[in-house]
């Protein structure tokens, strides 16, 4: 089937998008991968939490300013910039980490970096394609974002920690150079365009605007998922290798297995969407409800590889109520002329929740148990579940 020009446009720009996300991915997940060996030389649990804490501070706050930059200034700019800057940093930290302190700050900054990429990714596909297509982007480079953590745990599954630093950071300044050149080619050909969509009021009235939109809704979504996508998939690779009592190593090769299955759960949460009537409120409710099930199974399960099945499917179940958030309720903001605004700020809380949680978390290993954990998560999609009912629905019933 022959595909139409808008068709086509959007393969060329979900395309870019969609590689660069997952060098962004990769870059994001090496810390993570890297860290049972690093614990086996002698780095604290407590101390790569705090790390990875500022380092998701750093993103979140750069995530509400870049994402509101990122509303007037080209992506073309804002994305090669956060690549190239992120690639830097991510070098200059394996190098000096015997400085903890300033290892802490210039990973952090790493964060700051990485933060000025997706706001403006996903305020130009929505702008250039039309809703449909735009969906379809926005999977793509979520799939990528799943993606990227399996990648990293292969590079850390055959080389040194330092040694997948660097090659992290050769994949993100091969992407700011790749990225500038198909940008501007994009640009000279009309492909990508700017500015073409503003937000209708100022202040208050796009306060309002974005109420109509559930915004206080899709904002705890965020909050809940961050936590899971990012703090309980950071803290899966050292659960393997401590809680279920598998070498490093072994635990790396695991968590590559692992999120790589996951890397699939966009796919299957658009499926579900899209077979729900793309309904996507129904498709949230149902995907918490399931991480509920099988956070519990988790806690119950003792036996290794089964309790690894429970975690991942819950995992992908929270997820899957994240892909609903990124993919289809972000990029449906277009006519606002605020999505780089909306999806920074969403953003933003996101990974100030995953900052806090993973403080927490570091901790809460080696004090309340890995058990215990589990039923922290299993609390946060039953929060999850309770903010999906549909009270709409009650009103209406209420109101007849």
């Amino acid at each position: 089937m022959k595909l139409s020009t808008n068709a086509k446009n959007a393969v060329y720009i979900g395309s870019l998008c969609s590689i660069s996300y997952l060098a962004v991915y990769i870059a994001r997940n090496i810390l993570s991968a890297v860290t049972p060996q690093m614990i086996e030389l002698g780095y604290a649990e407590s101390y790569i939490g705090n790390i990875s804490s500022l380092y998701f501070y750093f993103y979140a706050f750069g995530q509400l300013i870049n994402g509101a930059i990122g509303d007037k200034i080209k992506a073309k700019y804002m994305i090669c910039m956060g690549l190239l800057g992120a690639g830097t940093t991510n070098l200059v930290f394996s190098l000096i980490t015997p400085y903890p302190t300033a290892a802490m700050l210039v990973y952090a900054l790493t964060g700051f970096f990485l933060s000025m990429i997706y706001g403006p990714m996903t305020k130009v596909v929505s702008e250039n394609t039309e809703p449909i297509h735009a969906t379809r982007c926005s999977l793509g480079y979520t799939f990528a974002s799943f993606f990227g953590s399996p990648a990293a745990g292969l590079l850390a599954s055959f080389l040194a920690w330092q040694s997948v630093f660097a090659v992290s950071s050769g994949i993100l300044a091969a992407m700011s150079v790749i990225g500038f050149l198909f940008f501007t080619h994009f640009e000279r050909r009309g492909i990508v365009t700017y500015g073409q969509y503003k937000p209708a009021e100022k202040g208050a009235g796009n306060i309002k605007l974005l109420f109509r939109y559930q915004i206080v809704k899709f904002s705890l979504i965020s909050i809940l998922t961050g936590v899971v996508r990012t703090s309980v998939v950071f803290w899966l690779p050292t659960y393997i290798a401590q809680h279920l009592g598998f070498a490093a190593n072994t635990a790396a090769g695991i968590f590559t297995a692992a999120t790589l299955v996951i890397s699939f759960t966009a796919f299957i949460a658009v499926f579900i969407y899209e077979r729900l009537g793309h309904d996507i409120n129904k498709t949230v409710l149902l995907m918490f409800s399931s991480a509920v099930v099988f956070f519990t199974l988790t806690y119950f399960v003792s036996i290794p590889a089964l309790n690894i099945v429970c975690i991942v499917l819950a995992i992908m179940s929270s997820n899957g109520a994240a892909s609903m958030l990124w993919s289809r309720y972000c990029p449906s903001l277009r006519d606002t002329g605020m999505v780089s605004s909306v999806t920074g700020f969403l953003d933003f809380l996101s990974y100030m929740a995953a900052g806090t949680a993973n403080i927490i978390f570091g901790n809460a290993a080696t004090t309340i148990g890995w058990g215990n954990l589990i039923l922290v998560w299993l609390a946060l999609m039953v929060v999850g579940v309770i903010i999906s009912l549909p009270y709409h629905l009650f009103k209406k019933k209420q109101s007849a």
